[in-house]
């Protein structure tokens, strides 16, 4: 049965939704499919529509004076008008009653739906909305004139008070340019993405009415409807819901439901391209099929839900619906490849055999070399800057901490001006070269115990230190340029995520051993004074004038005294911030997070400025930063072939040098596939084959100039990623910013290395900088890099009670015994790790490192399958099978479940460091 007004709209019903003006380039202005589900829908993933601010008018004021007030807003969230408080609430997860939602599929079954409407103004809109037969034509007048009354808004301009504090509206209102002024000044305004969409939905009890009125409009052409909006956005939908006087809450929870129907992404695609009414309520049963219920006894409907720092992925709805699509059924194996395939690891393109020497070398460099001009372009943005000096100083810092070791190891040998020297030329040169120039270049400690044993052995038995190490470094480029010729490099796909937690656990170790050590190591010479411990001095009076004398007195220090080199950098590690989003726009404060505050790029900056003035106005005595460390007197840059060792040591250097081969390919590798992991969105790709060719190059190039071993350093390299971090301009109310990806490009570490080599002439400038700040950014990134960490996690689990356990996803589908255990075998391998790196059995280090693949291997006859896919990941030949045998539990108690959920996780970088 066709409705009154309905026929004059049929025909235009399948036409396109051309959006006019500005709005051409929007999305979502192609044909519609056939239905109401399209089951490709852009291979299953999530619709572009442009973005749809909803806007709830809600009558007020019967029977005395009628007016329009505007009571709550969505985009993603809601957001309520607080009167009391003249403000705006913080966005919210919606909760609806059951019963609004029925009344509302009432009233649009029995009202008037109007699809690609034709009306340009919003006095034609009105004008077709009245259109039904129910209504007198003076009741319809009286209606189109209470509509066409302006609204009432709480627009809070930055910097003054809203304007709806009081019942009286400003007289300004009622002018036409300043109402437009307003509208342009709300900061809602600047909040939402360019090509976005409003709907209006007008809801209330209307006295004179009879019988319910509803309509839903959705217009061929997106029209700004004036004053009706609080922001001058083109208006797609537009929906009224009017009746008569009820009891309780009934038309404004009604207009709730339909706002929240709308503000889904799901409905809001549906209705979108439906054709005709039952397209739109069969959107609404879908909707309602999907909504969970909670118990009146147990939950105060006033309560309002925090939006979630993670929002869950749109595929589970869509394959939910899917399934209901008529249709021959799926062959089992497409469905479970269909499904598996979802959350295994893809293949890298970059970890393809070609089965040609040196393949994997010549497609890194075609595939980079596409990418090289925008690999300087893409640098032009102040956030470079603020990775620059971050870089800068954990790059400094580490070069001071590593080349002091060093010189200790050597005995002089090779020291802090080699450290210096080294980090630059090799860091620059591999940031022009390389296949991932986001890597950071540095002294690692697993080299540096090798350096020792090797050091060790020299003067153990009377050999030449350096020449011996020149002929181990020429070694280790032959071994690396064999590994890069025959694509050694496309086994890192069995580095899966115990592997790699192992090795940055231990790297952050180090990190914090090294710092917390220097640390202490200046208490010695600038010792701890903490309030009520007396300090001893000496003094010269004068008692009388006949003479003077000397005593020696005991007086309680100043406050301004009672910081210690220790207590610096300390402070400074607690006070560089641990999170990223969650502090920036993953708090529910309303529409903040839109963009990301430059001043944010340049926190580092600040905390260092803040803590040099503190030093100097608090006159705090502490080491500072003196880099130009002279080396070895009477060494040359150029290390001699042989020196006083024999020449059959030439080739005996061969033995050492095959462990430390083994120690460089696992950890530059494992280094590279942490930062090319698929969460990090990188858009250039990765380069493994290349990288490891660079590092070959430059191992030779530091061993002939007698330089340190360089290497990626795991640490470092993750900060400067997460320094570099992209996140979207523009997101919902109350949404938290998403991760886009990273500033792929070689300016910023290009910069660091050159400012790393020119600080050796800048000792005047730098030595203002204490070294416990330093060593304050060193530990900062040795924790957050340990805590990011999903072992880490667990190992709390080891220490909690289980009613205080976090709800972990792997807790849900792993029994906690199995948690433990495999936690175990992690500190049980990184415990033996830490050993056998302090004992003189480092010298089989590197096999221990690979021994993690091997272990991992093992677990697969410990852990199921099922279980390894949610505590760490499968290996490649485990992916491949997966499709044929599938990873069903033996019980299932939710359908699919099990996967679903593993399935559709975000995918955010794993081993995470903000600074920023």
């Amino acid at each position: 049965m066709k409705l009154p007004g309905q026929e004059e709209f049929e025909v235009s019903s399948a036409c396109k939704n051309v959006p006019t003006g500005e709005l051409d380039s929007s999305p979502g202005s192609g044909p519609r499919p056939d239905g109401p589900l399209d089951t490709k829908r852009g291979n299953l993933g999530v619709s572009k529509d442009p973005l749809l601010f909803i806007q709830l008018n809600e009558l007020l004021g019967w029977p005395q004076a009628l007016e329009w007030r505007e009571t709550g807003r969505w985009v993603l969230f809601e957001e309520k008008v607080e009167v009391g408080a003249g403000r705006w609430s913080v966005p919210h997860v919606p909760t609806l009653a059951l019963s609004s939602l029925q009344k509302l599929h009432s009233l649009l079954a029995e009202g008037l739906v109007l699809l690609d409407c034709p009306a340009q103004s919003f006095l034609e809109l009105v004008e077709q909305v009245t259109r039904v037969e129910s209504l007198s034509p003076e009741l319809r007048g009286q209606l189109q004139a209470l509509l066409l009354q302006r609204p009432q808004h709480l627009i809070q301009p930055t910097g003054t008070r809203p304007c709806q504090g009081s019942a009286h509206p400003r007289e300004a209102s009622y002018n036409e340019e300043a109402l437009l002024k307003e509208q342009h000044q709300n900061p809602l305004r600047q909040k939402l993405p360019p090509g976005a969409e409003a709907a209006a939905v007008l809801a209330g009890e209307l006295g004179f009415l009879v019988q319910p009125l509803g309509a839903f409009v959705r217009l061929r052409d997106p029209v700004v409807l004036g004053p009706l909006m609080e922001v001058p956005l083109p208006s797609r939908f537009f929906c009224l819901l009017l009746g008569p006087s009820t009891v309780g809450k009934g038309y404004h929870e009604i207009g709730r439901a339909m706002a929240v129907l709308l503000s889904d992404s799901q409905f809001q695609w549906t209705v979108r391209r439906a054709s005709n009414l039952h397209d739109l309520l069969a959107a609404l049963d879908a909707f309602l099929e999907e909504v969970t219920v909670l118990p009146p006894g147990l939950w105060d409907p006033t309560t309002r839900i925090a939006p979630p720092k993670c929002l869950p992925s749109q595929h589970k709805r869509l394959f939910s619906q899917l399934r209901e699509v008529k249709g021959p059924p799926a062959p089992p194996g497409a469905l479970a490849e269909d499904r598996h395939g979802h959350w295994l690891r893809t293949p890298s393109p970059e970890l393809q055999r070609t089965g040609r020497l040196f393949g994997g070398l010549l497609q890194d460099v075609r595939r980079k070399a596409s990418w090289y001009p925008s690999d300087f372009l893409d640098a032009l943005h102040p956030q470079c800057l603020s990775a620059v000096l971050y870089i800068y100083l954990a790059t400094v810092t580490n070069a001071i901490i590593f080349g002091g070791l060093l010189g200790e190891a050597t005995s002089g040998a090779q020291g802090v001006l080699e450290s210096f020297l080294g980090t630059a030329a090799a860091g620059a040169t591999f940031c022009l070269m390389a296949g991932q120039p986001l890597t950071i270049l540095s002294s690692t400690g697993p080299v540096l115990v090798f350096e020792r044993l090797l050091f060790s052995f020299s003067r153990d038995y009377s050999l030449d230190y350096l020449p011996f190490r020149l002929w181990v470094g020429i070694w280790v480029a032959t071994f690396c340029l064999a590994l890069v010729a025959t694509e050694a490099s496309v086994l890192v796909r069995y580095f899966t995520r115990f592997t790699e937690e192992g090795f940055c656990a231990l790297i952050s170790l180090i990190f914090i051993y090294d710092a917390v050590g220097k640390m202490l190591s200046l208490t010695s010479a600038y010792p701890i004074q903490s309030p009520g411990s007396p300090a001893y001095g000496c003094f010269c009076q004068y008692p009388d004038p006949g003479g003077n004398e000397s005593q020696w007195t005991r007086t309680e220090p100043k406050d301004r005294d009672d910081i210690s080199s220790m207590d610096l950098g300390l402070v400074n590690a607690s006070l560089l911030p641990p999170t990223e989003c969650a502090q920036r726009g993953g708090h529910p404060r309303g529409p903040n997070c839109h963009t990301v505050p430059d001043i944010a790029f340049f926190s580092l900056l600040l905390f260092l400025t803040s803590f040099l003035l503190a030093t100097a106005l608090k006159h705090v005595k502490t080491s500072r930063f003196f880099p130009s460390v002279p080396t070895l007197p009477g060494r040359g840059w150029l290390v001699s072939p042989f020196g006083t060792n024999p020449w059959w040591l030439s080739v005996a250097a061969a033995l050492p040098a095959l462990l430390l081969s083994i120690l460089i390919f696992m950890d530059q590798q494992i280094t590279a596939v942490i930062l090319n992991r698929a969460e990090y969105k990188l858009r250039k790709g990765a380069g493994f084959h290349l990288d490891l060719f660079c590092v070959a190059l430059l191992m030779l190039l530091t061993s002939v100039l007698g330089l340190p071993w360089y290497v990626s350093a795991t640490v470092i390299s993750l900060a400067h990623m997460d320094s570099l971090r992209r996140e979207r301009r523009t997101c919902a109310l109350g949404e938290p910013c998403s991760f886009l990806g990273i500033r792929e490009q070689r300016l910023t570490g290009l910069v660091v290395f050159i400012l790393t080599g020119t600080s050796i002439f800048l000792a005047p400038v730098l030595k203002f900088i204490p070294m416990p700040v330093l060593y304050g950014i060193f530990l900062n990134m040795g924790v957050a890099a340990m805590s990011s960490t999903q072992f880490t996690k667990r190992v709390q689990l080891l220490l909690m009670p289980a009613k205080h356990q976090p709800d972990l996803l792997l807790l849900r589908h792993v029994s906690l015994s199995r948690v433990h255990l495999f936690t175990a075998i992690q500190l049980a391998c990184l415990g033996l790790l830490w050993i056998i790196k302090s004992t003189p059995a480092a010298i089989i280090f590197p096999l221990t490192l690979l021994g993690l693949v091997g272990v991992r291997k093992a677990l697969e006859r410990v852990f199921s399958p099922q279980e390894l896919l949610w505590l760490d990941e499968l290996m490649p030949e485990k992916e491949r099978s997966i499709p044929e045998k599938g990873l069903e539990p033996k019980y299932s108690l939710g359908g699919d479940s099990e996967h679903s959920e593993l399935m559709y996780q975000p995918k955010t970088p794993e081993i995470n460091i903000s600074v920023n």
